[in-house]
């Protein structure tokens, strides 16, 4: 690791946390240069829903570059891009009654983040935004203003106006509606907060800590978004492309956002890939006004096209489906078993969290479990949730050995625990 350390910026993250060199990647695993395996619930933070390498994109991607295909084309069009259009309309837009156009914007979730705030901002004329607590959307200047993360923003200095914080569903605990709290702001004149252009939204806050809006709170912000002529952004990037169980997050809901954000697996192979879906009516970009030197990665479209075979019938949602109970069941059961260790089980599909009581036991755990194989980090605003995001197409064996091998972490503290509690009762 010595050239990492002497070489590379302090900046560097998952390496830390992952203290070795990897060689080699298949499906839900990763393998080190010294031929150790290790299961995957990190997925490349959501950008490998479909495994690494991926045989079939694997394929078409060597076929491709053997052809002498486009790689690089700006925004020009190209036979891969056509591909990719056809087929993302086709199998996703239309089964869904979805009316959208499609914006490629650089190559990041955070580029499209910033698109979405820019479009929304100039068709509205107005320059405020409500975000959520515990949101993160990027850390490119105006993505980071509607970040909530003060371990992200504390070290900008960038000017963070223009964005108002409101409590997602469920921060003020069971049985408070936050969405009353928005609409009588919205309401009130002499509230201080100025008519916003848009509202953006995690379905599924990831890095938040998994917190999850339940489908009537997302119904209801759709109907204050309507009544306030305010734009409703909904960022798919992490738990978009069948993470929450559905291709797109809002689906369970039955609402259609103004605007959606998609990035990270929407590539299918870990390519750099961002769009912005937008309705139609608000489509009021003029020619080149917001452009992107990598909007145009081919390479991405040609695998994001295989990526989308996965959703000609129901059947991979089913899949996901039956992971996502068996995931849940197991959390549950190992919840049951800690319940003074563990304080709950959250999430949706196949994003779901543990959530430790003290933070430092989340940590140690996660260590332990890498140490034993298996690669999963740490979310929320405490870092005291342990987050599993296996790939969609894991199988069943191996996402039951990755779980197993966290539940035998927290048997072993246990054993640990109960063994200094017998010594420090024997010495007294």
């Amino acid at each position: 690791m010595n050239i990492f350390d002497e070489t590379e910026s302090n900046v560097r993250s998952y390496c830390r946390s992952f203290p070795k060199v990897f060689e080699r990647a298949s499906g839900a695993e990763l393998i080190d240069e010294e031929g150790n395996p290790y299961i995957d619930f990190f997925a490349g933070a959501g950008s490998l829903n479909y495994g690494h390498n991926n045989p079939k994109m694997t394929e078409a991607l060597i076929s491709y570059l053997q052809s002498g295909g486009v790689v690089h084309g700006l925004d020009m069009a190209t036979t891969a891009k056509r591909d990719f259009l056809e087929t993302f309309k086709s199998v996703i837009l239309d089964p869904r009654g979805m009316d959208y156009k499609v914006q490629f914007t650089g190559p990041t979730g955070t580029n499209a983040v910033e698109a979405a705030l820019k479009l929304a901002r100039k068709i509205k004329k107005r320059s405020n935004v409500i975000s959520f607590t515990n949101a993160f959307h990027g850390l490119t200047s105006g993505a980071l203003a509607v970040t909530g993360s003060q371990n992200y923003r504390n070290e900008a200095y960038v000017d963070r106006r223009n964005v108002t914080f409101m409590p997602y569903d469920g921060y003020m605990g069971d049985g408070v509606n936050t969405l009353d709290y928005v609409r009588k702001l919205l309401n009130d004149k002499s509230s201080g907060i100025d008519l916003p252009a848009a509202v953006i939204v995690e379905l599924i806050q990831a890095e938040g800590g998994v917190n999850v809006a339940s489908a009537k709170w997302v119904r209801e912000l759709r109907l204050i978004c309507d009544e306030f002529d305010i734009l409703m952004i909904v960022d798919d990037i992490q738990v978009g492309c069948g993470r929450s169980g559905y291709f797109f997050s809002h689906e369970d809901a039955d609402i259609q956002p103004d605007m959606i954000v998609l990035s990270k697996s929407i590539s299918g192979f870990g390519l750099p890939m961002s769009l912005l879906l937008i309705k139609p009516e608000f489509d009021q970009w003029k020619s080149g006004e917001h452009t992107g030197t990598f909007r145009g990665n081919n390479l991405a479209f040609v695998t994001a096209k295989i990526a989308l075979d996965y959703w000609r019938t129901s059947q991979f949602a089913d899949e996901i489906h039956e992971k996502s109970i068996l995931i849940e069941e197991a959390l549950l059961s190992i919840q049951n078993r800690y319940p003074e260790t563990i304080k709950a089980v959250k999430g949706r599909g196949m994003i779901c969290g543990l959530e430790f009581r003290h933070a430092d036991v989340a940590q140690a755990l996660a260590k332990e479990v890498f140490v034993n194989g298996l690669i999963i980090e740490l979310c929320g605003a405490e870092q005291k949730v342990l987050k599993l995001l296996p790939p969609l197409t894991i199988d069943l064996e191996l996402l039951s050995k990755g779980i197993g091998l966290i539940d035998n972490a927290l048997k072993a503290k246990d054993t640990e625990s109960e063994l200094e509690c017998s010594l420090a009762n024997s010495t007294s």
